[in-house]
């Protein structure tokens, strides 16, 4: 079970840091960014998180909002998953989780 709640937490942080690189590269490319081959492959990345957020939220929020969207949950998920990360280390000790 800590393997799960390990990849969990790093699949988390993978997706999180796709999506903040998606936007920093977005802020420095400018309205070219479409033609950046690393702009690019940062969307890919972070496609499969972003289109689950699409599915779960309402039609109502705007496309453009998405990508905050899916940070806030994937930062919400991660404190929870730390937290099991940490309920499950100190049930196990802490050299279960070195």
């Amino acid at each position: 079970m800590l393997l799960a709640v390990v990849i969990a937490k790093s699949l988390i942080e993978l997706s999180l840091m796709f999506i903040v690189g998606r936007f920093l590269l977005g802020l420095l490319a400018g309205p070219n960014r479409d033609n950046n081959v690393f702009w690019q492959l940062l969307d890919v990345a972070s496609k499969p998180a972003l289109w689950i957020t699409r599915k779960i939220s309402p039609k109502l929020i705007l496309d453009r909002h998405i990508p905050l969207a899916t940070s806030s949950w994937l930062i919400i998920a991660w404190v929870f998953v730390v937290q099991m990360k940490i309920e499950m280390c100190l049930e196990l000790g802490i050299a279960a989780c070195q």
